[in-house]
């Protein structure tokens, strides 16, 4: 999915127009939890037992439980072009396994959420640039770690990794990134991050952690401090008071894109 989302902002900020080809394949690879069985078609009847039936080893077109199969993945879709539901998405998701009543609930509010701002998207302007930056957090009330500075730690690294294969990725498009910035929203996990003496709170951090130090000596990567108000992940990680999230989503560059909001911004380029 990043490949497809680095493809069509390069296409957007080139103004180049792109053509989608789509080849229909609905309900056609979905795994079934449960026996399903089938007549034989017209034309590939078995002569030698013509009233032996077909056991599905997928989900097939036209039976009842093909919209089972896919109906779970519908809202995980939905993440893709709606970031301000990632948080809430990924929180139910954790209950997919044994659903309660209150789960449903709160995967309805999401629904009903996307229901009333079916037009919002991402909206970026000709003269914005193409940067590559980066933002880490992490919900660290969650984790199991002790230190707040170490979870963060490892945040860090892992949306260093990140960066680094978009960075890559970028190259094959004639953009070339040096010292890229990333903010993050604790400073003791930017000193652990510059600092290339191991000590004993960050001992039991595996090792392959510690590469983010490695490019910090390089210059590939620059890392900064973002007061938590202006910290853009934590749209992701956390779940934010009504004023704050939609700040929040209007710094992402998400707005109303109605029919009519669409011409006047067109007509304002």
């Amino acid at each position: 999915m990043e490949s497809i989302r680095i493809f069509l902002a390069d296409a957007a900020h080139k103004l180049f127009s792109v053509l989608q080809m789509d080849v229909k394949t609905a309900f056609m690879h979905g795994s079934l939890k449960e026996d399903v069985y089938v007549c034989q078609p017209e034309g590939f009847i078995d002569a030698d037992h013509p009233s032996h039936v077909y056991k599905l080893k997928k989900a097939l077109y036209g039976s009842s439980s093909k919209g089972l199969v896919y109906v779970d993945g519908i809202i995980f879709s939905s993440t893709h072009p709606r970031p301000d539901i990632v948080h809430a998405t990924c929180l139910c998701a954790r209950y997919q396994a044994k659903p309660t009543e209150k789960h449903i609930k709160e995967v309805k509010r999401i629904f009903r959420y996307l229901w009333g701002t079916v037009n919002t998207g991402l909206w970026y302007t000709k003269d914005s640039g193409f940067k590559l930056t980066g933002f880490s957090d992490v919900d660290y009330a969650r984790c199991k770690d002790t230190f707040k500075s170490t979870s963060e730690y490892v945040s860090l690294s892992a949306c260093c990794a990140q960066v680094l294969w978009m960075r890559t990725q970028l190259t094959d498009y004639g953009l070339h990134f040096k010292k890229i910035p990333i903010y993050c929203d604790l400073k003791s996990a930017i000193a652990i991050s510059c600092n290339p003496v191991q000590h004993s709170r960050t001992k039991g951090i595996v090792v392959r952690y510690h590469f983010i130090k490695e490019h910090m000596e390089k210059g590939t990567i620059e890392l900064y401090f973002v007061k938590t108000d202006y910290q853009l992940a934590d749209l992701f990680t956390k779940a934010l008071p009504t004023d704050r999230f939609n700040y929040l989503v209007r710094r992402l560059g998400m707005r109303s894109l109605s029919p009519q909001e669409l011409d006047r911004l067109a007509k304002s380029q």
